[in-house]
């Protein structure tokens, strides 16, 4: 189980831990790799970020998780959250990585609060992180939900920090480790 890579990027809010996985994917796909899974994408209007939505990797399917107008939904800080994108998109995603046969790598951005309000996505972040597939994830840095404990504490999976400083180079160090415990693709 140990030669599995499972990489944790996490880092403050807005540092480009997003980017940063999405660096590392491109150079990821360019050799040849199939990744697969969730990544949540911002949503920005005037140059402000007003919400988030929910985008399947492959079929490039979204929905909006997550915005400053959505009043009648649970709050997290100013967003309102629709739980109903991560149910119809997010865990589809995720689960459909971790069980197709082809992906090399399974996604899942991000782990915080937000994501926190769904049991069911609480739980198919832990299947995919117990499964034998090589995952890499983005963790909010300051929360301290029980799911987040509970993946900064396994011993599986390696966490690095993308800060101001490191975000142009952090993408390659990744990559590396990555490709150094991936099985070769042909």
């Amino acid at each position: 189980m140990d030669d599995i890579p499972k990489i944790g990027i996490t880092g403050m809010p807005g540092v480009g831990k997003t980017e940063t996985l999405k660096k590392i994917i491109g150079f990821l796909e360019e050799a040849g790799y199939l990744i697969d899974g969730m990544v949540t994408e911002p949503i920005i209007e005037d140059t402000k970020r007003v919400g988030f939505k929910v985008v399947d990797w492959q079929t490039k399917e979204e929905q909006i998780f997550a915005h400053i107008d959505f009043e009648d939904k649970e709050k997290v800080g100013k967003y309102g959250v629709d739980i109903t994108a991560l149910d119809v998109i997010g865990i589809p995603a995720i689960e459909k990585a971790v069980t197709n046969a082809n992906v090399h790598i399974v996604i899942i951005d991000e782990i915080g609060k937000m994501e926190m309000l769904s049991e069911r996505f609480c739980e198919t972040v832990i299947s995919a992180l117990d499964s034998d597939k090589p995952i890499m994830v983005t963790l909010h840095k300051k929360s301290r939900t029980p799911l987040l404990q509970d993946v900064r504490r396994r011993d599986d999976i390696r966490i690095l920090e993308v800060t101001p400083v490191n975000r142009n180079l952090l993408p390659y160090k990744i990559e590396k480790i990555m490709k150094e415990k991936l099985p070769p693709l042909y």
